[in-house]
């Protein structure tokens, strides 16, 4: 039997307990009321990596459906790693520029000129390749920190910013590099090192660049970053809600700088794969690539507006870009097919993101 206080009123304790059965009842209804359309939504707002591994199953139906000899062939397998090796290393820095409702355009250009600073360096200086090759790698944190003083100092937005170093750093690319391509047997004879990640391992039929276990160890260790660490957690944080992020003592200049210069030594280190992938140092390699890593970012789950993506979700967006490509390529349809089919998985990727965003509301 319940107690009451001498004025008849329920204790503290009976309190408590009715307003617990309501909050219950209130959450039941709630749950009962919500559609299956809205328990979706629901769900991948909470696990927005499920998307991009839905769609990457269904790209790898349409390969086999297509043409499954050749499509499921261990050379094939290796054709797809080897083509989104690049991307994906990008793409692991573009991801942490995007986590903050950034984006990077010069990503790409900057990938290039590191490699040809390491390969000039090193095979026509006469530099040591101790020297060159990090001297390559510094160059892209250099135009990363540019990008993130521009953006942090000047308050300039993020698009602009790299746009104008996109143009500035092709143009010092074009000098630099005299639009010379140095060849296969120059860097072998002088600077084996640079092209290290052109050689493969054989694993039964399948040859897989060294390339590939790159971008798997940098995508490791910026997931650990992301995830395991105070700074990860403000990353996520300043790209959710900067306000926030600063009333809850983050300085969000620090982060967001921060973030540009490691995207510009990720493409430092894209550079070195670069290398390996063409079997050369061209100027001229890797033209779209900024293009690409984003497309690989968005796809992968990764939300423009900051504070939603993962790692994870970029490996699997670059694979997704590279098996439609591969499915399109073995149907025997033109190339332009290809481009078409990542056109419209990057516009249903965005619309179904800010589908998902609108849960919280």
């Amino acid at each position: 039997m319940s107690q009451a206080t001498p004025e008849g009123r329920p204790t503290p304790q009976e309190f408590e307990k009715v307003l617990t059965q309501a909050a219950a009842t209130v959450a039941s209804f709630e749950e009962r009321q919500l559609s299956v359309l809205e328990r979706l939504q629901r769900f991948l707002h909470s696990y927005p990596t499920t998307v991009p591994f839905v769609v990457l199953l269904l790209g790898l139906l349409l390969g086999v459906a297509v043409n499954p000899a050749r499509f499921t062939a261990a050379s094939n397998f290796s054709t797809v790693l080897t083509q989104v090796m690049v991307t994906g290393i990008l793409g692991i820095g573009q991801t942490l520029v995007i986590l903050t409702a950034g984006i990077d355009l010069s990503v790409g250009v900057i990938m290039v000129i590191s490699s040809v600073v390491m390969g000039r360096l090193g095979v026509l200086d006469g530099v040591p390749v101790v020297l060159a090759f990090p001297l390559g790698i510094a160059c892209g944190s250099l135009f990363g920190l540019l990008n993130g003083l521009l953006i942090t100092r000047l308050k300039m937005p993020p698009f602009i910013v790299t746009l104008g170093t996109l143009s500035i750093i092709g143009a010092l690319n074009t000098f630099y590099s005299q639009s010379q391509t140095i060849g296969m047997q120059d860097i072998e004879d002088k600077a084996y090192f640079l092209q290290i990640m052109g050689n493969q391992l054989e694993i039964g039929s399948a040859r897989i660049m060294w390339g590939s276990f790159l971008l798997l160890v940098v995508a490791a260790a910026v997931w650990y970053v992301l995830n395991r660490t105070a700074y990860g957690r403000h990353i996520y944080a300043t790209g959710d809600d900067p306000e926030a992020a600063r009333l809850a003592g983050i300085d969000t200049d620090k982060i967001l700088l921060s973030v540009y210069v490691m995207a510009g030594l990720v493409a430092g280190i894209a550079g070195w794969a670069l290398i390996g992938r063409v079997g050369a140092i061209s100027p001229t390699a890797g033209e779209n690539a900024n293009l690409d890593s984003i497309t690989a970012v968005v796809i992968g789950g990764t939300s423009l507006f900051g504070g939603r993506g993962s790692i994870v979700g970029t490996l699997v967006g670059a694979l997704i870009v590279g098996v439609f490509r591969s499915a399109v390529s073995l149907a025997g349809l033109d190339v332009l097919w290809q481009e078409f089919a990542i056109g419209v998985l990057i516009i249903v990727a965005v619309a179904l993101d800010q589908w998902i965003r609108r849960v919280s509301k």
